[in-house]
């Protein structure tokens, strides 16, 4: 097993499950520490937060995708808006691309980010109406990113990120 970072793969990672306290309420979503410790183990572990990126303050007041997902948004037919009705659409588009280009510049070919963001989430995201309905399809950033190649995972996919990506000890594998 690797264990300098010039021989582990890089691992994209949102900074909020890394313990930095930056999403939009000033908190951080630290994954416990024999998570992280387990991580670092069989990655480089690259953080990033595309809503700080883009120019977002923490903190700031919770956005969620309106009219569509993430591809949508990229694509100019949804927007992202923030609970003060701001339309924000701006900085989530400008720190996904910020992102992607930290992917490419460490070549990562995985990504570790926060479920149901408005940038992070992979599978689904808040729906818009500040009520906390989800609805299928990612975030901005992870829109992005998978478009571009890179796989993102979410924090509870973190076993099988790291089966997939080959850095679990065959020992520790499920058949």
């Amino acid at each position: 097993m690797p264990t300098d970072s010039s021989s582990r793969p890089a691992l994209l990672v949102s900074s909020c499950l890394l313990g930095q306290p930056v999403r939009y309420d000033g908190q951080a979503k630290a994954q416990p520490e024999p998570v992280l410790a387990m991580l670092a183990r069989h990655f480089d572990l690259i953080p990033v937060c595309p809503e700080s990126l883009g120019g977002l303050p923490t903190p700031r007041p919770p956005a969620e995708i309106v009219g569509g997902s993430g591809a949508h948004v990229l694509a100019g037919a949804a927007i992202v808006r923030d609970a003060t009705g701001a339309d924000v659409t701006q900085p989530f588009t400008a720190g996904a691309r910020d992102a992607l280009a930290i992917a490419r510049q460490r070549q990562c070919k995985h990504a570790l980010l926060k479920a149901l963001s408005p940038s992070c989430g992979n599978r689904e995201h808040y729906d818009g109406s500040f009520s906390g309905a989800v609805r299928p399809g990612q975030g901005v950033a992870a829109a992005l990113l998978a478009e571009a190649g890179v796989r993102v995972w979410n924090e509870s996919e973190i076993e099988a990120l790291i089966r997939t990506a080959g850095a679990l000890p065959a020992a520790m594998q499920n058949p």
